[in-house]
């Protein structure tokens, strides 16, 4: 579809103008990332994480911000994101309306503009040390977009927009299907675990008494190949589960899954389920001990565990090693002073369905809407 497209070179400040908004008196810091009381509106930071949008702010003296595009302008990563729901500016971000007065964006189109901004700024280039700019820099850049008779093609971008998006919905309609999660309805069992929950008795246990705890192996990142298999090779990122691409590389460095992985100099926590690389031997994985607590389920709620009882300890300067876990505790649920693996299975499974709940019903709705675009098509024609 985009090989026949016809592109053109527009200046940024040409089609968007920063928003002006009143300077908020917070800083991220002192916020809670959760909505409290009056602390209602999300606010933009410099993080990538949640869109940028991870604390609140009282709505009172915000300048409220909706259906606009977003920017860090002091950050590792660039990456500009659409705002389709109400938030506010907090610091070292900025956001963007379309200015061209003949014309107002739709939700879709604002989507595909936002993907032409980021193949400008959302560059390996640009990071904390070496930094993008901000507004004043971003607005003589130019990106492109396309064109039909010279002008700018808006039912085109709407319309590529909208078959991705079908295509996404239908595919992750197959996913649900094919992995058994379109069944989002609790058993009695998962309903009884959720309401008895305040009811569990938690203990203190060593980690090295319910883990196998080793380094990983170091495969540097220079030394393989990018895409190049399919094992993941993982790193310490909190994003895509850690995993930073998928290669081919010696069988003797493979690291066996089905284990809690660490990443060593960030403290992030995940359970890795398939046979992985790792890219730094300060990594750590942890292995149950003996055959019971095993299922997937039950260690994503383990990591959950390892993660909240450790996570106040390690820091970038004061990182996680296999020496210091050796002395660490964590709580876990209990039964006859032994960790409770089945209460943690049965939890976990009833949250994964009232998560995917919304997921389901969310599928649900837009491919019934788009059969219903589909079928009014036919019935013009």
């Amino acid at each position: 579809m985009l090989e026949d497209v016809e592109w053109g070179e527009f200046r940024v400040g040409d089609l968007l103008e920063k928003i002006k908004t009143k300077k908020l008196p917070f800083k991220a810091d002192e916020l809670p990332k959760k909505k409290i009381g009056k602390y209602t509106l999300p606010c933009l930071t410099s993080s990538f994480n949640n869109q940028g949008l991870n604390y609140f702010v009282p709505r009172e003296g915000a300048t409220i911000l909706k259906n606009v595009i977003s920017i860090p302008s002091n950050s590792d990563v660039y990456r500009a994101y659409f705002q389709s729901n109400e938030f506010t500016v907090l610091s070292d971000a900025y956001a963007l309306q379309w200015n061209v007065s003949d014309i107002e964006l739709s939700p879709k189109q604002y989507l595909f503009v936002v993907q032409c901004i980021n193949k400008i700024t959302d560059l390996h280039i640009y990071s904390y040390k070496n930094k993008l700019g901000g507004w004043n820099v971003v607005k003589n850049k130019y990106i492109k977009l396309p064109i039909s008779k010279g002008k700018i093609d808006f039912n085109f971008m709407e319309d590529f927009i909208a078959e991705l998006e079908a295509e996404r919905i239908a595919e992750l309609e197959a996913y649900l299907t094919v992995a058994g999660l379109k069944d989002y309805n609790l058993t009695q069992e998962e309903q009884q675990a959720l309401d008895n929950y305040n009811d569990l008795i938690f203990n203190v246990f060593n980690v090295i008494d319910v883990f196998d705890v080793k380094n990983t192996s170091n495969i540097l990142a220079r030394d393989i190949k990018q895409n190049s298999g399919n094992t993941p090779y993982l790193c310490a990122s909190s994003e895509n589960n850690g995993v930073s691409s998928y290669i081919s590389y010696d069988n003797r460095f493979l690291e066996k899954g089905g284990c809690i992985f660490i990443g060593g100099k960030t403290f992030v926590v995940s359970y890795q389920g398939r046979d992985f690389y790792s890219n730094d031997s300060h990594n750590l994985t942890l292995r149950l001990k003996g055959e019971n607590g095993k299922a997937k389920l039950t260690q994503l709620y383990l990591a959950t565990c390892v993660h909240k009882s450790l996570n106040h300890k390690y820091s970038w300067g004061d990182s996680i090693s296999n020496t210091k876990i050796q002395k660490d505790t964590i709580s876990l649920p209990s039964k006859n002073n032994k960790p409770e693996f089945s209460s943690m299975e049965i939890l976990i499974s009833a949250i994964q369905k009232l998560v995917i709940k919304d997921v389901v019903q969310y599928a649900d709705r837009k491919i019934a809407l788009h059969r219903q675009v589909v079928k009014s098509g036919v019935e013009k024609v």
